[in-house]
């Protein structure tokens, strides 16, 4: 079995014994998607069983980590079906269950994998009408469907229930042409609001995590860790860990364990192991990487679907005004809530991890890999996760537990503290944006020049009517191997995707930069936009914002802390303003509200993306005021939340989110497009409040204390 594949259709066949199963045969390109690349193999993407008690299963490779897709996928089944959400069952993120899929990350469930998932539905609604039509002897245009049961127009007494019809059938369809999809008009399921599917475990406790799970005979592993990235471990000494009863010690090469079946009696063993290392030179810190990352990064080159446009140099020489300037953002961690775990137990030659893992294919393949086994001998079961953020795709956890499994030839747990937490994460990266502008005397921009390094190309492709422009990139993108040296260049220790990789960064610079340049010619922000706005999706976006916020025209800084700040991420369109207060004797900001205004096509479900939203806003105030790694080479000095400030309840906004229709779109992302503005926005409103322009995320109190009294002494 190829490294890429799920399960056969024949074996899941066999485990589901009868009933009417579909698979959907397209890639989601074929199926309405509307991405440009394919993200699932081309025989089959979706499982979809009509069992014979009526009952309805459906199989993703997608996982559950908080952003509601367990719920939001049943009710894209339910409505193309024709039943009951509670008549719904799914089954995510199990390798030997479901069908391959690369991941849950890039806001792709639902406008990726929803499509698929709602055409095997339709296909399973197309059976179900022609099967009732033979069992009641009437034409399939005559037969109705609605909560589980088929019955023939005008004539509801004469039925028949889904589970009727699937008793003693085995009947498989394959989706290979376009499904009729029903319209938002006819909607009954999607476009509400039910309870979450996991709502009442998760509130009482009842949900697993990974390192909830629980088997007989199992060890739990403390893993010794470098104190530095890049250290080489020059002696070590086990003997005082290994005079404690029930200790079992691993050192193989990188691997260096204590494993007991109680997991204190673990930590105990391996603080009484001795370790020598040998320190690499600390050459970078948080105030020397941005130079650093300029320096070793890869000569800029276009970005890879942008072409340069227009003559640059001609826009430069015959502009009114010019404007150039520099933009930086630290390292940011994930900081989930849920650390990193996972439980690996080999039985019979066959590997079994339950992980907390976005990816459970990839996971599973590099498992396989590097057991030395088939990947059809390795299976992944993702429990509920405790929030992802990007940061749960390389998971060396499930390697780590996978490997002391195979070693001790027992079921063994790997479950992080939260400073391994710190340590093993794979950040977000460090980035540098440099941004040179110019303007027509009648306020359009005539010029952009715009280069990244770090950040990759996500949210820089400006989505303003610019006649010269140039899009630049270095650094490559935080995931990947492709990049793998480059990136190792680069930075001092890991790094990788973090929730919209990369846009926060460069919607920060592009949208502080249009702010300056709007008050420099003396135009309220909104209008200035507007101004050299065409694309009438986006205005209309900005007109909702600006309508809810109750935005008045003003030039900033108009003392009023109103920011405002725009963006396409994920296909959805996103415009956030924000009012803040700054107290200018210490830099302080309080965020006082944030009205944010989404396009997002068909919403699935409303109070869902309105959750989405309230939740992106609230982890972008990290990044934007508070969260930034202090670090000394590969040295990490923030292991905990006494010292990584994350945002409080009592920073917390009234957030008002508001949800522009447009049904004529299919779904698209929801979880990750307004973070992308947020660093932007509270940026913005903090220049309208003092005329402090910051330059540099996070904005920290002492940075705007320190820009304050600059403007001052200017």
């Amino acid at each position: 079995m190829s490294t890429s594949a799920g399960m056969s259709r024949r074996t899941f066949l066999k485990l589901a014994g009868g009933g009417i199963v579909v698979f959907v045969g397209l890639g989601p390109l074929q199926v309405f998607s509307q991405d440009a690349k394919l993200l699932y193999p081309e025989d089959f993407n979706a499982y979809l069983l009509i069992g014979r008690n009526g009952r309805v299963t459906v199989f993703s490779g997608k996982i559950e980590m908080g952003q509601g897709v367990l719920t939001s996928l049943a009710q894209m089944a339910a409505e193309e079906l024709g039943v009951e959400l509670a008549s719904i069952d799914m089954v995510l993120g199990d390798t030997d269950k479901c069908p391959w899929d690369r991941g849950t990350f890039g806001s792709l469930t639902t406008r990726m994998f929803g499509p698929a998932l709602r055409a095997a539905a339709a296909k399973a609604r197309e059976v179900v009408i022609t099967l009732a039509a033979k069992k009641l002897g009437v034409p399939d245009e005559k037969i109705m469907v609605r909560d589980g049961i088929a019955f023939v127009a005008g004539e509801p007494n004469r039925k028949v229930s889904y589970g009727e019809l699937s008793r003693g059938a085995r009947i498989t369809e394959v989706v290979d042409k376009k499904a009729v999809l029903r319209s938002a008009s006819e909607f009954s399921v999607m476009g509400s609001s039910p309870k979450r599917l996991d709502a009442l475990e998760k509130v009482t406790g009842a949900a697993k995590y990974a390192a909830d799970i629980r088997v007989p005979g199992m060890l739990y592993a403390r893993i010794l860790r470098p104190p530095v990235h890049g250290a080489a471990l020059q002696q070590l000494d086990t003997s005082d860990a290994g005079k404690l009863p029930g200790i079992t010690i691993v050192n193989r090469g990188d691997l260096v364990a204590v494993l007991h079946a109680d997991p204190e009696a673990a930590g105990d063993g391996l603080m009484r192991i001795k370790a020598d290392w040998r320190l690499p030179e600390a050459k970078v810190d948080p105030e020397s990487i941005y130079d650093h990352i300029v320096l070793q990064a890869a000569p800029l080159k276009n970005f890879s679907d942008l072409k340069e446009r227009g003559d640059l140099e001609a826009a430069r020489a015959g502009a009114a005004r010019v404007f150039e300037a520099t933009y930086h953002k630290g390292y940011v961690a994930h900081a989930a809530m849920e650390p990193h775990a996972a439980l690996a137990e080999i039985k019979d030659g066959k590997a079994t991890v339950w992980a907390s893992t976005q990816t459970p294919f990839p996971t599973r393949d590099r498992i396989a890999q590097v057991l030395g086994l088939d990947p059809k001998n390795v299976r992944v079961i993702t429990p509920f996760l405790g929030g992802g953020f990007g940061g749960k795709s390389a998971d060396n956890q499930a390697i780590e537990a996978a490997r002391l499994a195979q070693i001790t030839g027992k079921a063994v747990q790997v479950s992080w503290t939260r400073s391994e937490e710190f340590f093993n994460d794979t950040f977000d990266p460090a980035s540098v944006v440099k941004i040179v502008s110019g303007i027509e005397h009648d306020g359009k921009i005539s010029l952009w020049d715009y280069s990244v390094y770090a950040a990759g190309e996500r949210g820089a492709a400006c989505c303003y009517d610019i006649p010269n422009a140039r899009f630049m990139s270095a650094g490559g993108i935080s995931y990947g191997s492709a990049n793998a040296a480059e990136l190792a260049s680069l930075h001092p220790f890991a790094v990788g995707p973090w929730r919209s990789p990369g846009a926060n960064m460069n919607v920060f610079a592009i949208e502080s930069h249009i702010d300056m340049m709007a008050s420099a010619v003396g135009e309220d922000p909104l209008a200035f936009r507007l101004r050299n706005l065409t694309d009438p999706r986006m205005r209309r976006v900005l007109q909702a914002a600006a309508d809810a916020f109750g935005w008045k025209a003003a030039v900033s800084p108009s003392k009023r802390g109103f920011g405002l700040a725009c963006n396409i991420d994920a296909g959805t369109y996103v415009a956030t303003m924000a009012e803040v207060r700054v107290d200018p004797s210490n830099g302080s900001v309080k965020v006082i509200r944030v009205v944010c205004a989404q396009d997002m096509g068909i919403v699935v479900n409303p109070e869902g993306a309105k959750m989405q939203i309230e939740g992106a806003i609230t982890m972008g105030l990290g990044y934007t005021l508070a969260e930034e790694l202090r670090f000394l080479g590969g040295e990490i000095l923030d292991r905990n939340f006494d010292t990584y400030e994350i945002p409080r309840f009592s920073w917390v906004p009234r957030i008002d989110a508001v949800l522009v229709k447009n049904d004529d779109l299919a779904p698209q992302g929801g979880g990750e497009p307004p973070i992308t503005t947020t660093g932007a926005v509270i940026a913005n409103a903090v220049f309208d409040a003092t005329g402090a322009r910051m330059f540099r995320l996070p904005m920290t109190a002492d940075r705007i204390h320190q820009a304050i009294a600059k403007l001052n002494v200017g």
